[in-house]
């Protein structure tokens, strides 16, 4: 939806958008908030963004074999604390 306000908003203006369609406009302000400035987003997924960073590095220094299982079990061992569904 963010994408389709961005391309109409020089025609129509983001409230009247917001106003049609399933969203508020400071929730549209936030998001492109969010984009241009990566110190507002939540923790949740600055974490999210860590750890899947981390995730990859293990899989890809184990030759891109290494199962959910393996790669949880090492990022324990490197102190990473992460739930195995999150790794999986």
């Amino acid at each position: 939806m963010v994408s389709f306000i961005d391309n109409q908003r020089q025609v129509h203006g983001v409230e009247p958008i917001c106003a049609m369609l399933p969203i508020a406009p400071p929730v549209y302000y936030e998001h492109k908030a969010r984009q241009a400035y990566l110190k507002r987003l939540p923790k949740r997924a600055k974490r999210d963004a860590y750890l899947c960073t981390e995730i990859r590095r293990v899989w890809n220094d184990n030759f891109r074999v290494y199962g959910a299982r393996k790669a949880w079990r090492l990022l324990l061992r490197d102190e990473i604390e992460v739930a195995r569904c999150t790794v999986e």
